[in-house]
């Protein structure tokens, strides 16, 4: 069953009802494109929902782990990769809204985690690589932005990293991301190519969308310090893929 997380006499009774010991908030409204126009319903999921989850932590002595963005970063810096205490500027209504989030949970000052995670991918239909596939059977050949990088973030290596955190007992924000990073072409040229579909993929720049939210060039992260303090071995961009391809291809024989 679903919870209204924007409902905090709701949130109050489920939290009292169950008394969890941890709280994991992966409730977001991520439609990047809509919140420019919508940016009240943005920040209602994104900002004011962990507000009252950390809320109900802090009153019933739960643990509280919320997750962030990439795009709380402009995509300006030009020494690396990104780290949790560069500079936050985020260049849409959706970014600015969970860089609000995480500002609402940390302002409780519970015992929680705050990960930003990227170009998340893995079960359903709402990720890049189950829209690539789809486009690539309806389309002769694809557009696909080559100056747009960030790191592909499986959800299987989210859920292994948070459960080291969470055993670990460690509480901060950090970058929690797959290992390395690539352009959105380099991504789809290596999906395409890991399950045997043979399309012509054009490399243009993200400008000739021209879509509603601004979007960062490069938001990559870096995950050494969640890795350094989990000692999790956090695998690359491309093996989280590939075994996501492979976990895919076996459900579907």
């Amino acid at each position: 069953t679903g919870l209204d997380i924007t409902n905090l006499s709701n949130v109050m009774k489920v939290v009292e009802e169950l008394r969890p010991g941890v709280i994991l908030n992966c409730a977001a409204y991520n439609l990047v494109d809509k919140a420019e126009n919508e940016p009240d319903k943005a920040f209602k999921v994104n900002a004011e929902g962990p507000k009252i989850l950390a809320l109900a932590a802090h009153t019933y002595g739960s643990f509280f782990v919320h997750y962030s963005s990439d795009y709380v970063f402009d995509g300006m810096k030009e020494s690396g990769l990104y780290h949790e205490n560069d500079i936050t500027n985020p260049l849409n209504e959706y970014g600015r809204s969970k860089l609000a989030g995480e500002k609402m949970v940390q302002d409780e000052n519970i015992e929680s985690l705050i990960f930003r995670l990227s170009w998340v991918f893995g079960e359903g239909k709402q990720n890049f690589i189950s829209k690539l596939t789809e486009w690539a059977e309806k389309s002769e050949y694809l557009k696909i932005s080559c100056d747009e990088f960030s790191v592909p973030t499986y959800t299987n290596t989210v859920v292994d990293v948070t459960l080291k955190a969470l055993d670990k007992g460690i509480t901060g924000l950090y970058h929690l991301t797959n290992s390395g990073f690539c352009s959105r072409y380099e991504w789809a040229k290596y999906i395409l190519g890991s399950v045997g579909i043979n399309k012509f993929i054009r490399p243009v720049s993200m400008d000739l969308f021209n879509l509603p939210a601004k979007r960062p060039k490069f938001s990559a992260m870096s995950n050494h310090q969640i890795a350094d303090l989990t000692g999790a071995h956090i695998p690359t961009w491309e093996e989280a893929v590939s075994a996501f391809l492979h976990e895919r291809g076996s459900r579907h024989e």
